[in-house]
């Protein structure tokens, strides 16, 4: 069945001089747009269509690339305000409504939102909203510790980054396990490091265990390289001048060094690190 905010393999039912006209199913014949209509295309032929309403209110498909579709979150900018609501460049010639009523706090004009895309069920077009929290978290999950999840950065709380875990439940990740900047919006992959007993979950941006520690010792070995083989660093160095010259806390710094110290890849020194060479 073919779903309005979704992308849809649709096939060509007739040409015009605008446009080819696609079996829409259920939703009836849907124009797609000459503009739109990829070169010797035939009747018969199959397109990968997104479907959505135009400014009067018609069914229309594209071969343009949304940012989201219906389900999904982004992270939009504001173009345009009126009294209806907020108008957000989704990458669409038509611009998506978050209407007041779904926005968590008013935004202002070239203000950056994370958005969540739904159909209206009352005038069938697609909206979005600000209200995250009734979009997520609204059914258990099932994560393990250390399972790489797609993330989206959140606000900036008391205790670190809330983010957005596969599209469907909130996180958190603690300033203490932050060692690379981040902005909000951000798409980035991630690890589930704790799912607590009260269901909530802490993430982290690096991989656990000893794949974490194989990563890290590449980039030390690598910044060593760069450095003319020494840095001053060692494991009696600040956490804080650590977490500066290695994005890392001072506890897997210590076990990287340690294991390439065993493996004689590298000397620790009374004050830094010195690469080894065979």
């Amino acid at each position: 069945m073919a779903m309005i905010g979704r992308f849809n393999n649709l096939e060509v039912t007739k040409q015009v001089k605008f446009g080819v006209y696609l079996d829409g199913e259920e939703l009836g014949e849907i124009l797609l747009p000459q503009r739109y209509v990829p070169e010797n295309t035939q009747p018969g032929d199959r397109l990968e269509v997104f479907i959505y309403r135009d400014s009067d209110d018609l069914l229309i498909a594209t071969t343009e690339t949304p940012k989201a579709q219906i389900g999904e979150f982004a992270c939009l900018k504001v173009i345009d305000l009126n009294r209806t609501g907020a108008f957000f460049d989704w990458g669409l010639s038509k611009d998506l409504l978050v209407p007041f009523s779904e926005q968590k706090k008013t935004v202002e004009k070239d203000q950056e939102q994370i958005v969540y895309l739904y159909l209206d069920q009352e005038t069938d077009r697609i909206a979005g909203s600000t209200k995250l929290n009734k979009f997520l978290d609204n059914y258990p999950h099932s994560y393990e510790k250390g399972q790489q999840v797609d993330l989206i950065i959140e606000e900036h709380t008391h205790i670190g980054y809330k983010a957005i875990i596969n599209g469907q439940h909130w996180g958190v990740i603690y300033d203490d396990d932050l060692f690379k900047p981040v902005r909000y919006g951000q798409r980035m992959k991630g690890f589930i490091k704790l799912v607590r007993p009260d269901g909530k979950i802490n993430l982290s941006l690096q991989q656990l265990g000893y794949g974490k520690t194989d990563d890290l010792g590449k980039r030390i070995l690598h910044l060593l390289e760069d450095h003319d083989g020494y840095i001053a660093a060692n494991d009696k160095t600040s956490p804080e001048e650590i977490k500066r010259l290695f994005s890392c806390s001072k506890k897997a710094f210590k076990l990287s060094i340690g294991r390439l110290y065993k493996e004689r890849k590298l000397a620790i020194e009374e004050s830094g690190i010195r690469l080894l060479t065979k």
